[in-house]
């Protein structure tokens, strides 16, 4: 085997799914750990499915990504068209078909769908066909006939239905299937298009793919490429099947999922590069079950011996919690750059955003958590008093009354309302009561938040706020606390 050329090959029918990017993902890794090419081609040959706008999704995400494609629809390597159906305008599909025909390895079928139809049958529930190959008995003067009387047709892979057919996949191993399985599948539609399974095996020979990754559930149909593969006399591509990707209940992803699309997981504030890390690792581990790569470290890491037969599990926990760590790296001015948008939503008053994103930079995990942990700077909510009580602080309700009793007038006597003049004159007043900083800082947090977790301490918040907003929070604490004691 010559250079490693891999390709990605998506259907333009809609947003990419976790699956199709971790297909794209590994076969571009396959390529650059060998110093090979990455191929895109754009397989369109579903016309009934095809989305506006999809193609488009496609080239988005894989730049978004860094998947960087060596060639391609707008990178002629040589090998072009890298569009299905401008290869079926070029009759590429139905000139491979022909030379089937002539070998014996295919046939016409005229077959109208009322037959076909008529050959059903019901398997544990499951209805299915299984072509009786009618057509293939025709003589060649009956199939000239047809094709000269303009007679609907297609083009059917003519398969043995004794012995056994052997393949090889590298990460599943030999698989052996007995030939009276395998169908004689459909090669060329009745609209001259070729089926997704034909199309494959003519351009991954034509385009010279080496490698050759998909989901498992192509692994009941790689018996059928293989003898193609072998019809025609062509070497077969080294297969790589990926495991399943499931849910947390072990059901297969869905796209109702709300997060099987790379776009679903943009649109939810988790970054880039955490998706790419996290979608790795689904179904694949290092050597040394290391966690955190960038995508030119998984360049370097990625042997695909090391993947799993086992389902992967999406694991949406797990996810925000890799996000959370990419968060907590990210220069500061990306950071607030992506986190503005969240912040001004949820904040309309001027305050300080510089200083609140800093506030939550190390405790959300995605952007939309920005919300619940800085709503309380724009409205103190409503609570309940029993916040004030803290068994850890030895507050109550009566020790906190009377704390912001005590520091209101010297709030109200400090001009510098900094974070650390107002940690000082505070902890100057914890030194003289003769407390626990937290005695004193917990009633003050409370009332100038109305939460019970923060993403910042009392006098942070307090910064923030100001003066003015800060004393009349203040001030309402104690009012609520009057009204309870």
């Amino acid at each position: 085997m010559g250079k490693v050329r891999t390709r990605f090959a998506p259907s333009p029918t809609g947003r990419m799914h976790v699956g199709n990017l971790r297909t794209a993902l590994y076969t571009y890794l396959i390529a650059k750990h060998e110093g090979g090419d990455f191929i895109l081609r754009i397989e369109d040959t579903d016309q009934e499915r095809q989305v506006e706008g999809a193609e488009e999704i496609i080239y988005r995400t894989l730049k978004k990504t860094g998947l960087v494609h060596d060639e391609g629809p707008d990178k002629d390597g040589g090998y072009g068209p890298y569009v299905q159906s401008e290869r079926q305008k070029a009759g590429i599909y139905m000139e491979y078909a022909k030379k089937l025909i002539e070998k014996g390895e295919a046939y016409y079928c005229f077959c109208t769908q009322e037959r076909l139809d008529s050959l059903k049958r019901t398997v544990n529930g499951e209805e299915i066909m299984t072509y009786d190959k009618h057509c293939l008995h025709l003589s060649k003067e009956e199939v000239e006939a047809n094709l000269a009387a303009g007679m609907p047709f297609v083009i059917r892979q003519n398969n043995p239905n004794t012995g056994t057919t052997t393949f090889h996949d590298e990460i599943y191993g030999d698989i052996t299937v007995e030939n009276s399985e395998l169908d004689d599948m459909v090669l060329i539609k009745s609209d001259g298009y070729p089926t997704y399974n034909f199309a494959n095996v003519v351009d991954d020979h034509l385009m010279g793919i080496t490698h050759v990754v998909r989901g498992n559930e192509y692994l009941s149909s790689s018996p059928k490429y293989n003898r193609l593969y072998e019809a025609f006399g062509w070497e077969v591509p080294v297969y790589v099947h990926c495991p399943t990707i499931t849910n947390e209940e072990h059901k297969k992803l869905s796209k109702r999922s709300g997060h099987s699309s790379f776009e679903d997981l943009q649109e939810q504030g988790f970054l880039t590069e955490a998706v790419v890390n996290f979608v790795a690792l689904l179904g694949w581990s290092p050597a040394d079950n290391r966690e955190f790569f960038t995508l030119e470290e998984l360049v370097k890491e990625f042997d695909y011996r090391n993947m799993s037969k086992s389902p992967a599990v999406f694991d949406m926990v797990k996810l925000r919690w890799m996000n959370g760590e990419y968060m907590k790296k990210m220069d500061f001015d990306r950071f607030y750059e992506m986190a503005e948008p969240y912040l001004k939503e949820t904040i309309k008053k001027p305050l300080d955003l510089k200083k609140i994103a800093a506030m939550v930079k190390t405790r959300i995990e995605v952007f939309p958590d920005i919300a619940g942990q800085v709503d309380f700077f724009e409205t103190l909510p409503e609570y309940d008093t029993e916040m004030y009580t803290h068994k850890k602080m030895k507050t109550t309700k009566e020790t906190a009354l009377e704390t912001l009793r005590d520091v209101l007038p010297i709030l109200e006597k400090q001009e510098d309302y900094s974070n650390d003049a107002l940690y000082a004159v505070l902890s100057a007043y914890v030194a003289e009561k003769g407390v626990k900083t937290g005695f004193v800082m917990w009633p003050i947090r409370t009332a100038v938040s109305g939460k019970q977790m923060t993403p910042a301490g009392a006098t942070e918040i307090m910064e923030v706020l100001g003066k003015d907003e800060s004393l009349a929070r203040i001030r309402r604490g104690i009012a609520l606390l009057e009204a309870a004691v």
